[in-house]
């Protein structure tokens, strides 16, 4: 498969990395099915698409035309078949047995030359295409939040994964206006295993009550970082930073400096995951 080749793509899970993924595909020109099992999901994300786009145009990012062309090119659904795509992004929760279930669904109904990209923030991508038929054609793409706004985008490759695959992921991530950094399978990866120190160690602090939350992400801020930890967290979702940080925990077999926090785990529990439930070490109107 390469650049030209690609004409749809499918993204999986229309959740806040999958909408922005997909906002950002359909606005590069490609048809862009969105996949969601939760038909309220999709609601949403669609209104979220429609939303963003709006923000662009008036900041001056984008034009009326281009708003009607990325919708034009924007199918949300709920049917798996209608996945039948050159690529296919899964961006679902962050629980191995789940992307390799989704992926091997797809591989069944997917021509053999269909690349499939896991937006994973921690999971090493050789474990995920590990029973997947043709593991040479699967790849991390690795969007960070905001997607629509964040350039980066790390590209991985699993023991498995065909060189030419890679490459032309990467072509991909330019042709979406990205910057693409090629890395290693490790757990985390490059980004997420140096960042999970930021909100380990500043999880920590407030655990041993060496300051509140407001403070650390003032002196952070005061660092000259633009969010400090706990703000971070409640956009990221604390949902999600969480299991990163448990994923990472137990790939690197346990080791202590990534210890999930008690106080995180009880937000999870508790249903405060940040600005999307409206609660999260903050509270949202």
């Amino acid at each position: 498969m390469t650049l030209e080749e690609i004409k749809t793509i499918g993204i999986v899970g229309a959740g806040t990395m999958g909408q922005g993924i997909a906002q950002i595909c359909a606005l590069a020109g490609f048809k862009t099915i969105l996949f969601d099992i939760n038909e309220q999901v999709l609601q949403k994300a669609q209104t979220t698409t429609s939303e963003s786009i709006n923000k662009g145009i008036a900041r001056g990012k984008l034009t009326e035309a281009d708003k009607q062309n990325a919708l034009a090119n924007l199918t949300f659904t709920g049917d798996t078949l209608q996945l039948c795509c050159d690529v296919i992004v899964e961006a679902v929760v962050e629980r191995l047995e789940v992307k390799q279930s989704i992926f091997q669904e797809l591989a069944a109904i997917n021509h053999p030359n269909t690349i499939l990209a896991s937006n994973t923030s921690s999971i090493p991508i050789t474990r995920i295409a590990a029973p997947v038929p043709n593991p040479e054609r699967v790849v991390g793409m690795h969007f960070f939040n905001p997607a629509h706004l964040m350039k980066l985008v790390e590209v991985i490759s699993g023991a498995a994964t065909s060189p030419a695959v890679a490459e032309t992921v990467r072509q991909l991530a330019l042709k979406l206006n990205k910057t693409p950094v090629m890395a290693k399978d490790s757990p985390g990866f490059i980004v997420n295993r140096v960042a999970r120190h930021f909100y380990v160690e500043a999880l920590k602090l407030l655990e041993e009550n060496v300051a509140d939350m407001q403070t650390i992400d003032k002196l952070m801020q005061a660092s000259g970082f633009k969010m400090g930890p706990f703000e971070l967290m409640d956009l990221i979702g604390v949902d999600t930073n969480y299991a990163v940080t448990t994923s990472m925990f137990e790939a690197f077999q346990y080791d202590a400096k990534f210890r999930p926090s008690r106080i995180q785990q009880q937000k999870v529990d508790a249903g405060h995951h940040g600005r999307k439930s409206g609660k999260g070490f903050y509270t949202y109107e």
